[in-house]
């Protein structure tokens, strides 16, 4: 085996790894947390922070994505690698939150919560992908596989704009809504 499939299949299980890890410390917060009473949910700074994260991560994505359409190679990098590196951030935060909450069930009636249903299922399966996707782009732009990175950056940067801005939207309808 030469070493650039070596250095590739090692790529390969470091993100599989990562993917797993993100759904099994997910499925440890969201089924094993500590589930304070919904009352104390308001009190946390957490949500908020959550929704300043991701509007930061939808932020940067866009700008990254201008920037290397204007060829600016060095800001969508920056911009690019921020935008990661604030997801894991919100994805920490995330857990956190979920840990000390549990699930945060949405009073909303009428159309409105048909509204977030239809925002939230395609939320939670996108988000499934993006970890694996994140990793993936940008393992494939940091080697300079740039046809490679280009085929798949066309994927991931949609699904995960919409999860970002989704998941500002659903922050808001769960916090700031009137059920």
């Amino acid at each position: 085996m030469e070493r650039s499939d070596t250095g590739e299949l090692a790529s390969r299980w470091v993100i599989a790894g990562l993917t797993v890890f993100v759904f099994v410390g997910i499925a440890v917060v969201l089924f094993g947390g500590l589930g304070q009473a919904p009352r104390e949910v308001g009190s946390s700074i957490l949500p908020s922070m959550n929704a300043l994260l991701n509007g930061t991560s939808a932020i940067l994505l866009t700008v990254g994505y201008v920037c290397i359409r204007r060829r600016k190679v060095t800001a969508h990098k920056t911009c690019m690698l921020t935008a990661f590196v604030v997801s894991s951030l919100f994805l920490v935060s995330y857990l956190l939150h979920h840990y000390q909450v549990g699930s945060v069930p949405f009073l909303g009636r009428g159309w409105p919560r048909s509204l977030y249903f239809a925002l939230l299922i395609p939320h939670v399966v996108l988000a499934a992908f993006v970890v694996p996707l994140a990793l993936t782009t940008i393992h494939r732009g940091w080697k300079s596989r740039l046809e490679q990175h280009v085929r798949i950056a066309r994927w991931t940067l949609p699904i995960w704009l919409y999860v970002s801005v989704s998941g500002v939207l659903l922050y808001w309808m769960l916090y700031h809504l009137e059920p």
